[in-house]
């Protein structure tokens, strides 16, 4: 049975699961909707460069087991060397505790089931759950209908959270192919500040299929910042789609770090409802063997006086697969707007590929807005620069990658981040050295 009817049939036991009904009427609401559109294929110009043939066409445990055999050794070796921040960790799709660490005061944080439980975070929920998450794409109308939990934090005005939180998703001692679809909520209300960053890891050989849905709420002159580092094996496909609307004279950064799952798929939608508002997104990848990853983005510029801006590395080796498709819309109100969008790309290796297609749709007339894409190779006069002073091949080559994604990088400010993900581009590209 192919992943579509298995959702369809397993839906009635599936709610009967759940401890709380208020919204039962929605998620029936959002499988209509999911059966009369059913996955998205190629004949989708969203999708036309995107198989998911892959997915969906394998069947699926709905309900994973929770028994798991997690250690903490396990969780330390996915830390980044963040002794000084706060996680919160998800084991086959529950909230663990025990595995928890959360220090910060005067903040609503806990997880999507608990505070679905709790009738003084139902006004949290009316005003802002599902609100700004696109009610017409397939992956989310399925979010909506099977999510059980997630990661959900309210920064109260003018709080400051100076510990980046770390949101761990685990999948553990699965027998079978498992789906997950995972919820997560993040409220910054006026002048609040607040670092998250997510990260999913299977652990078993078995396939997991996660389908993530994130919407973040920015308040006036509030700060949020969410980075995405994506690491998984090759037994792991993940379809996110994350929602950020802003105030105005608010910051929100969404950076996209992809290393690992066997197909990726990332969609940013970005709205803007105030003025003097700023927007940044920013992605490396770098895959190889027969990995797929595909970045959607999306920025409305619905006010005057705002920026966005979109920088996306890519480095391809072996027969792997890329996609960036980037859109910026400008209103006609929307005068003096400020939009970059640019797209690099390098193909190591002659069966990688890349497809591209940056976006402009401008009803204002002033406004500067540009947007651009290159698909290269290594420079050669370079590499013999660096060849000609005794630097090995490897690590010519890994330099020059890694100067050409450093300005992707710019903007973390959380060190061990920004380490970590040196380490990773060094393992990707085989070299031992620190950048």
């Amino acid at each position: 049975m192919a992943l579509f009817e298995q959702i369809l049939d397993n839906h009635a036991s599936f709610l009967e699961t759940l401890h709380h009904s208020f919204l039962n009427d929605a998620r029936k609401t959002a499988l209509q909707k999911f059966e009369a559109e059913g996955f998205p294929t190629k004949k989708d110009e969203e999708y036309k460069y995107t198989n998911l043939k892959e997915i969906t066409e394998k069947n699926y445990n709905f309900l994973p087991t929770p028994a798991h055999h997690v250690t903490k050794a396990q969780l330390d070796e996915l830390h980044l060397g963040e002794e000084k921040f706060d996680w919160i960790v998800f084991i086959n799709g529950k909230l663990h505790k025990e595995f928890s660490k959360i220090s910060i005061q005067n903040v609503e944080l806990l997880s999507i089931d608990y505070a679905l439980d709790h009738e003084e975070h139902k006004k949290d929920f009316n005003q802002y759950f599902n609100t700004i998450a696109n009610p017409d794409l397939a992956f989310t109308n399925l979010n909506l209908a099977y999510f059980t939990d997630g990661f959900f934090l309210k920064v109260p005005k003018n709080a400051l959270i100076e510990k980046p939180i770390h949101v761990f998703y685990l999948s553990q001692n699965q027998e079978e192919n498992t789906f997950y679809n995972t919820r997560n909520l993040l409220i910054a209300e006026e002048g609040s500040k607040v670092e998250i960053i997510e990260s999913h890891h299977n652990f078993d050989n078995n396939f997991v299929f996660t389908n993530s849905v994130t919407e973040i709420f920015t308040g006036k002159n509030a700060k949020a910042d969410w980075h995405k580092l994506q690491n998984d094996n090759d037994t792991s496909y993940l379809v996110d789609h994350t929602f950020a609307k802003q105030e105005r004279d608010s910051l929100t950064t969404v950076n996209t770090f992809s290393f690992g799952g066997k197909l990726v798929r990332n969609n940013l939608d970005f709205i803007h409802n105030g003025e003097n508002i700023n927007s940044f997104m920013n992605g490396i990848t770098i895959i190889g063997k027969d990995q797929t990853v595909d970045h959607h983005t999306a920025v409305h510029h619905k006010q005057p006086n705002c920026e966005s801006y979109q920088n996306y590395k890519g480095i391809y080796k072996d027969k792997s697969h890329g996609v960036f498709n980037g859109k910026v819309y400008v209103d006609k109100i929307a005068q003096k707007t400020n939009a970059y969008q640019q797209n690099n790309n390098i193909l190591l290796d002659e069966g990688a590929t890349i497809d591209t297609k940056p976006q402009l749709e401008i009803f204002a007339d002033d406004v500067k807005c540009s947007h651009g894409c290159t698909v290269g190779q290594l420079n050669e006069d370079a590499m013999f620069y660096l060849r000609a002073r005794g630097i090995s091949k490897k690590e010519a080559q890994a330099l020059l990658l890694y100067a050409f994604a450093n300005d992707a990088m710019q903007n973390i400010d959380i060190e061990p981040l920004k380490h970590k993900i040196s380490q990773l581009l060094a393992e990707k590209l085989n070299v031992e050295m620190e950048f």
